[in-house]
């Protein structure tokens, strides 16, 4: 699992990495209430918006952490938003991306340089 300073993280299985937010990201939100999840087909740079989320608290974009073309979006999160809560790193994810460019991946931080940069916060 590799991490964004946006508290997006990503797991990469042969040329596809599904895409969700971490569980500090989740709880600083607060009670998920609607998810908003790409369409397959989508072309995404990383950076780009990806997916929206709305809490009790606020909405927020999710920031797509590498390039490639959305291959499925996590369509139970639209009748299940809480589940971003409830397993934000495991079945709480957004979407599947094929990776363009899997050297992306390599420059994201790893588990540990993440909690570090979550200490700096």
């Amino acid at each position: 699992m590799r991490f964004t300073k946006d508290h997006e993280w990503v797991v990469v299985q042969g040329d596809v990495a599904t895409v969700g937010i971490t569980a500090y990201a989740a709880e600083q939100l607060g009670d998920v209430v609607f998810v908003e999840v790409p369409e397959a087909g989508k072309t995404v740079k990383q950076g780009d918006g990806l997916a929206v989320v709305e809490s009790v608290k606020a909405a927020s974009d999710v920031y797509a952490p590498v390039s490639g073309e959305v291959i499925e979006g996590n369509t139970e999160l639209s009748d299940a938003p809480e589940t971003v809560n409830a397993l934000p790193e495991s079945g709480g994810w957004f979407a599947k991306i094929k990776l363009a460019n899997p050297a992306e991946v390599d420059a994201l931080m790893d588990r540990d340089a993440y909690e570090a940069f979550l200490a700096t916060l």
